[in-house]
């Protein structure tokens, strides 16, 4: 494709998304219809200016892989293991019960037992891309629910792995003539030995390269950096015949206790948004009209019973996990659609001769019918089943950072005291730096800090802001400090902000500008020396310290006043 060809599909992709998508969310039909809307109107069977449809649709995987690595980063490895009796349980119940009811329908149609089962575990996945989509748009990642779905999500993301080593053995008894050569099955001693590599890098040498171009103070290379690193272990995974996105996540794993994890967030985040929405954009313009005008009733039909009959096991699963009543069938249909890793295995189960080319474009137009046909249930849910009562208030999910009510920004010399004097107290902070070097020595005295930019949302959004209570700003600097005050009060105005004020005037500042809590950050120091010359001078101590307590009380008083007088200068 030359350079005016990129850009006029960049240009129509774009167009597409910004007329269609905002109309759908507007219309209350969410924005992965909105996206597939727009891919089936720019697609072949629609206007028909874009090409190459299977190759963007393999390009817009990407956004799956970036979704992976984000969910990897919100997972340390000991949050990991805590999750294993669900993902193991919920996750292996549900791809085994719904394979092998699949399985067992299609033997009785008279398909091979090897087929069906390959057809069984592919269409038992479900979307990732699209119930993680719904589930951040109705803010349910955080409850009960969201919880067990993540688990079977995460549990169908490994199954990937084992599906496709067993997908050559499965193609042995029912081999399609025509089919290409059998492509070799990675060697399970190089896939761990490349899953040790990796760990190994994130663990010891990964940090110092984020640390040296921190301390660059050039955020484009530092965002340069992570897009590197997802690209790389993506294209790793690939070249060893693991799946790009199974292998982006277990990177994010195993960078979760990263102290530059938020930064990596913010800066794949918005790369993550606009290629999930390629990635839905494409699945529109793959959906085969031809197929589905030539078989409308049977690939309906199909369709139709794939995801009910996927919701009646999910739904099945949600009382056995307790999920409450009218969240079960929100559950159900969230997750009852076939995923965007049945577009992979299929096309290399034709690779290997285990199904037809046939088959495998009916297949992956019933994938893709049953991924539109997920936003339409949740029009559905909304409109009819919803109880209003159910989301309003969620059953909280142990978070990621569970002692997160309080942010405290900057740990240097100041931030350090009012650490030290929270965790007296059992109150242990989300702690946030922008000065890599200062970030690893206070690492050496058992303090989790983490990297970021108090002055970017994205930032403070992934240390969970909106959920904290107290924010507390120990910087220097008078205008990075109005800086952040004004975007937290913009973004955040649940937050309560105590500041350090570099002195009398910018104190004024704060307080006028609504800053909760306002501390001068020489004036108690002042204070306890001028205590000490006065001992030295013979008075005694409770004499000083009644004195301190006076001029304290009337300084801060007066202090009120004038800020409160900032436009009468005979008042002040």
């Amino acid at each position: 494709m030359n350079e005016q060809g990129f850009l006029l599909n960049l240009i129509i992709f774009v167009s597409a998304a910004v007329m269609i998508v905002p109309l759908c969310v507007r219309f209350g039909l969410g924005s992965v219809l909105g996206y597939l809307l727009a891919g089936i109107v720019i697609g072949p069977w629609g206007l028909g200016v874009i090409g190459n449809v299977e190759n963007i649709l393999h390009f817009s995987e990407l956004g799956v892989v970036f979704l992976l690595f984000l969910i990897g980063l919100e997972l340390e490895p000991r949050k990991l293991w805590g999750m294993r009796k669900p993902i193991l349980g919920t996750g292996s119940v549900q791809m085994g019960v719904t394979s092998l009811s699949l399985m067992g329908l299609l033997v009785l149609l008279d398909f091979p037992w090897q087929t069906a089962l390959l057809i069984g575990l592919s269409l038992a996945l479900s979307s990732t891309a699209t119930s993680l989509q719904l589930l951040n748009e109705k803010q349910l990642l955080s409850t009960s629910m969201g919880r067990t779905g993540f688990a079977i999500l995460l549990f169908q993301d490994i199954s990937v792995i084992p599906i496709i080593a067993l997908i050559p053995l499965l193609a042995i008894g029912v081999r399609i003539e025509a089919a290409e050569q059998i492509i070799p099955h990675t060697s399970g001693l190089l896939i761990v030995a490349v899953f040790i590599v990796i760990f190994l890098l994130g663990r010891f040498i990964l940090q110092h390269i984020f640390r040296f171009v921190a301390s660059t103070n050039l955020p484009e290379i530092f965002t340069a950096l992570s897009l590197l690193l997802v690209c790389g272990l993506a294209y790793t995974m690939h070249q060893i015949g693991i799946s790009m996105a199974l292998g982006a996540f277990l990177g994010g794993v195993i960078l979760a206790d990263s102290q530059y994890r938020h930064a990596l967030q913010s800066d794949i985040q918005p790369f993550k948004g606009l290629l999930l929405g390629l990635f839905f954009i494409s699945v529109g313009m793959n959906i085969n009209f031809a197929l589905l005008l030539s078989q409308p009733l049977l690939i309906i039909a199909l369709t139709v019973a794939l995801v009910f009959g996927k919701a009646a096991v999910l739904y099945v699963i949600a009382i056995v996990a307790k999920i409450k009543h009218p969240q079960r069938a929100l559950f159900a249909f969230l997750f009852s659609q076939s995923g965007e890793f049945a577009f992979i295995l299929f096309a290399f189960a034709v690779n290997v001769g285990a199904i037809t080319d046939t088959l495998s474009n009916t297949l992956i137009l019933i994938v893709a019918m049953s991924m539109v046909m997920t936003p339409i249930l949740m029009i559905i849910y909304d409109t009819c089943l919803s109880d209003k009562t159910a989301t309003a208030n969620p059953d909280p999910m142990q978070e990621i950072e569970q002692d997160n009510e309080v942010i405290l920004v900057g740990f240097g010399r100041f931030g350090q005291v009012i650490g030290q004097l929270l965790a007296l107290h059992n109150i242990h902070p989300t702690v946030i730096d922008n000065d890599p070097d200062h970030i690893a020595r206070i690492q050496n005295f058992g303090y989790k800090t983490y990297y970021g930019d108090v002055l970017r949302q994205d930032v403070l959004h992934s240390i969970g802001a909106q959920r904290a209570k107290i924010i507390v700003l120990t910087g220097e600097g008078c205008e990075s400090t109005n800086l952040a005050i004004d975007m937290i009060k913009r973004e955040f105005p649940n937050l309560t902000i105590v500041a350090r004020a570099h002195d009398r005037a910018h104190a004024k500042h704060l307080m006028n500008n609504g800053v909760t809590e306002v501390t001068r950050e020489t004036f108690f120091s002042a204070v306890d020396m001028g205590k000490k010359t006065l001992r030295q001078m013979g008075i005694a101590d409770a004499q000083v310290d009644a004195i301190a307590a006076d001029y304290i009380q009337n300084d801060t008083e007066t202090l009120l006043q004038q800020s409160q007088n900032r436009d009468d200068e005979k008042a002040r």
